[in-house]
């Protein structure tokens, strides 16, 4: 049993899981940096205790203050929400020392998962289609020369244990792959520690369409559709929506099929996602990556299927199997979520952290917000610039895009310039509401 799960994160998505653990009838109780005293988790939290100063790195990400926190408020679980600590295996591990259910993936799992070739080279044994490329990671410039002209330019470098854009080089030309090669090794170790770099085909034109799965520990899998996750700027995402408006349903059986395939050859056991690309013209598609957390754009999903998946999770966590079978998950409508960030659109999205004056989210029909702000509230510069997620339902694509029209011009934040503007402009955009958008739709209709 959970009776009092410890939230390991902040903002929005510890709020998220105070939720989920209060209907569950589990005390929800959190932790904070300095920075974060004043913050909507800490208010509305059974209990909340102070980590440490507001860097990252002696805070959220210190786990073994985390640890020492769970033991003093005797919390018997703790969940990780997403970034963080979300994937590291270290501390999934340190939480099964001391029998502490960690709501997550086992540790083998998150680690063969987190080491992107490791995960390429697990997935493809099991007959899940992946990017050309090496099966494993690059050592040497010769190696990366011989594989580049194996499977032809362009290329994509890519960090092995990397995210977010990091140790990533797009190379065209043979003359340009080792400055490409020394620089993402280098960008890799100095992001995540480890240089190992590893090499793919690299699709030019590509959707990015990602597979939510749930797998409890007695081997039981399911899939929950897909998200269309394309609109992103630096590799990082702004706009999903379910399902996606350009799969048919062939491709998108065949996608979950992997998913489901991909999940099983990790062992996995928890709320996980499954990262493809899809080529709009040859409906192809190819495993990237899987997750092994929960994601920010979870809340499309349930919206449209009805499942939660923050109380999924707790139960898996708990032991319990899936109370849900593939044929019971149906998709309903359609849905789109609007990252509200606290950056400015028309200054390449740089941060713009400070306080909130004036907070007035939309409401009605199909509207739902997932935020961790309040009217007063300061957005501090040491993390992540999300404000909230605007989510939108509608009984098909066209109200979707509609409702989402409406409840952006509603929504008024004041204090700190917001996403809203460029969110706006996106919904007036004839590429995006055709559904034809790719991963490069702002470089081609915003960078300019």
């Amino acid at each position: 049993m959970i009776s009092k799960l410890l939230i390991a994160n902040r903002g929005e998505i510890a709020v998220r899981i105070i939720r989920a653990a209060r209907e569950l009838g589990i005390i929800p109780v959190v932790v904070y940096s300095e920075a974060d005293k004043d913050s909507l988790p800490v208010k509305i939290a059974d209990q909340a205790i102070c980590i440490g100063p507001p860097p990252a790195t002696e805070s959220y990400l210190y786990y073994q203050n985390i640890l020492s926190a769970a033991i003093t408020l005797s919390a018997d679980a703790i969940h990780p929400g997403y970034g963080f600590l979300a994937e590291n295996p270290a501390f999934a591990e340190a939480c099964r020392a001391l029998n502490i259910k960690f709501v997550g993936p086992n540790p083998l799992a998150i680690r063969k998962l987190g080491d992107k070739a490791t995960a390429k080279k697990i997935v493809k044994e099991a007959g899940v289609p992946v990017v050309p490329g090496s099966d494993g990671v690059i050592k040497t410039y010769d190696e990366a020369m011989e594989i580049a002209r194996e499977i032809g330019f362009p290329i994509i470098i890519k960090a092995s244990a990397g995210g977010g854009g990091r140790g990533m080089r797009i190379v065209y030309r043979e003359e340009d792959l080792e400055n490409a090669f020394n620089f993402a090794a280098t960008e890799a170790q100095q992001a995540f520690g480890d240089s190992s770099v590893y090499i793919e085909k690299y699709i030019a034109n590509p959707k990015h369409i990602e597979i939510q799965i749930l797998a409890d520990k007695h081997g039981n899998v399911v899939h929950l559709f897909e998200r269309d996750c394309s609109v992103q700027r630096r590799h990082q995402k702004l706009i999903e929506e379910a399902p996606s408006f350009v799969l048919d349903e062939e491709t998108r059986q065949k996608m979950g099929e992997a998913a489901v395939k991909a999940a099983k050859a990790a062992n996995y056991d928890s709320a996980g996602t499954v990262e493809f690309l899809y080529n709009l013209e040859t409906k192809e598609f190819y495993f990237i990556e899987m997750n092994t957390r929960i994601q920010v754009e979870h809340p499309i999903t349930e919206e449209i299927t009805g499942v939660d998946l923050i109380k999924q999770q707790i139960r898996i966590a708990k032991g319990e199997p899936l109370d849900i079978k593939q044929e019971d998950i149906k998709r309903y409508g359609h849905c789109i979520e609007c990252r509200i960030n606290a950056e400015d659109p028309s200054n390449n999205f740089a941060p713009t952290p400070g306080k909130i004056t004036q907070f007035i989210v939309p409401g009605g029909p199909g509207v739902r917000i997932d935020s961790g702000v309040y009217p007063g509230y300061t957005i501090p510069p040491y993390y992540d610039s999300m404000v909230a997620k605007l989510i939108v339902w509608g009984k098909n694509r066209k109200e979707a895009i509609n409702r989402m029209k409406r409840a952006l011009r509603e929504f008024i934040v004041e204090g700190i310039k917001s996403t809203i503007p460029f969110h706006q402009e996106v919904f007036k955009n004839s590429t995006f509401l055709s559904g034809q958008y790719t991963t490069h739709f702002i470089d081609k209709f915003f960078n300019k």
